[in-house]
């Protein structure tokens, strides 16, 4: 049992760090707003996709979340989710014009609807990053 309890611990302890690493504020945020309502689901979305997919070798970091961004795009029905990784995209290194290219590629296979739903998701997440960046953006003395 003690065996069992220290695997978990590691699982968690290594999805928490790949999670800040991707996600950073945003992936806390999600992670927080389940802690009152099921604080199990939570552990598990922090061991079972960070602690074991998102850590194996393979597959960098950009590759990952491009591959979300495609899958969720294609679900045309997770907005939340998509706009979390778009931020994470973005966060591991993904240029806009990557991310825009992969929601555009999902319009031959999800339909054009599910694209446009991609396609305004990134266009809002993207202005929140800049004008996010114009904020943190220190003004000269005057």
């Amino acid at each position: 049992m003690e065996n069992t309890h220290n695997i978990d611990n590691e699982r968690y302890l290594r999805g928490w760090a790949k999670l800040k690493e991707v996600d950073g504020q945003a992936g806390e945020n999600v992670i927080e707003s389940l802690r009152d309502i099921a604080p199990d689901f939570a552990r598990l979305l922090i061991e079972f996709p960070f602690g074991d997919i998102y850590s194996r070798p393979g597959l960098d970091l950009r590759t990952r979340e491009l591959a979300v961004v495609a899958a969720l795009t294609a679900m045309a029905n997770a907005a939340p989710q998509l706009k979390v990784h778009i931020h994470g995209a973005r966060n591991v290194g993904c240029s806009e014009q990557e991310i825009v290219e992969v929601i555009m590629q999902m319009a031959v296979y999800a339909g054009f609807p599910a694209a446009l739903n991609g396609l305004f998701a990134a266009k809002e997440v993207f202005a929140h990053q800049r004008a996010a960046n114009a904020d943190a953006t220190p003004t000269a003395p005057a």
